[in-house]
């Protein structure tokens, strides 16, 4: 029989030789300084070049901030204790990004979270420039993140290497001064196609719920043979899924899905409210759904 003093030795070194949990497996790199600046100076060309033309920044509604570009949107969400910035369009836009923030009074080192909308050129483009001005947590779908950090993002273009922080899954949230960001996985235009809601008062003091819409457009993808697999079905589930979002202020990201020129007119002649609208997303989703179900059906059709 084992003396209990020695039971006890022997416990302890079993304990002491027990194998430790391996490390964590480290983040991927963001991309260097010279990446960066070289994607920033290169050209853009056709219809790129002027979606990339600067705009006037400019508040929607509450703490809501447009700051984008002419054709690719891109938000700051302002909080007391810092802010969420939404997308970063292309590379050559995110210089143009910050200034609109400094613009508009605030600091990109203020910047708390960097969000992004889906994993393609025109809006993740400039997010490794908007990391390493900001400092912010990177936060991205797990159906994205792959192409994120190997920069290879849609369209046979490559961006700066983003470090995904943060994997957000859907239903999940992030809270920053009072102000909670819902996302909501809507694949389909990529597999990790993310929107994001939040509530928001209107300048009358009235609640809202706005939507950062992800793309429901195909963008020349291919379904017959499917670009990825899955993607009609994504597509399928997206749209029914937007049908039960309730919503009064839709915000997408190229602007002229949502009018966001339109309504800012109406906004500096005097409509408060102008880019309030509770009817909107589903006439958008509605219309999209159907310009995506007969591409598939041509689609179909061609392949047969």
């Amino acid at each position: 029989m084992i003396p209990l003093r020695a039971l006890f030795v022997c416990v302890a070194l079993a304990a002491c030789a027990a194998p430790s949990a391996p490390e964590p497996a480290p983040l991927p790199p963001l991309a260097s300084e010279a990446e960066m600046a070289a994607a920033e100076q290169a050209p853009l060309e056709d219809d790129w070049g002027e979606w990339n033309a600067p705009v006037a920044p400019y508040a929607l509604i509450g703490n809501i901030h447009y700051v984008g570009v002419s054709g690719v949107s891109a938000f700051l969400i302002t909080t007391p204790d810092g802010h969420f910035l939404l997308d970063g369009a292309f590379p050559q836009s995110a210089p143009a990004i910050i200034a609109n923030i400094e613009a508009l009074g605030f600091n990109i080192r203020d910047v708390k979270y960097l969000l992004n909308s889906h994993a393609h050129i025109d809006h993740a483009g400039g997010l490794a420039r908007l990391q390493q001005a900001s400092g912010a947590t990177m936060v991205a779908s797990e159906g994205d993140r792959e192409a994120l950090e190997s920069g290879r993002v849609g369209f046979g273009a490559i961006a700066p290497r983003v470090r995904v922080d943060r994997v957000i899954g859907d239903g999940e949230t992030l809270t920053l001064g009072g102000v909670t960001m819902t996302a909501l996985i809507t694949a389909g235009h990529t597999p990790g196609c993310t929107s994001w809601s939040m509530d928001v008062r209107g300048a009358d003091g009235a609640p809202h719920r706005a939507f950062f819409h992800c793309s429901t457009t195909l963008a020349g993808r291919s379904l017959v043979p499917p670009a990825y697999p899955g993607i009609a079905e994504n597509f399928r589930a997206t749209f029914a899924r937007l049908r039960t979002i309730e919503a009064d202020v839709l915000l997408t990201n190229h602007p002229e899905f949502a009018d966001l020129v339109g309504k800012r007119a109406r906004q500096i002649a005097g409509d408060a409210n102008a880019f309030v609208d509770a009817g909107e997303l589903q006439r958008l989703n509605t219309r999209l759904q159907a310009t995506f179900e007969a591409e598939l059906a041509r689609q179909t059709a061609a392949a047969n």
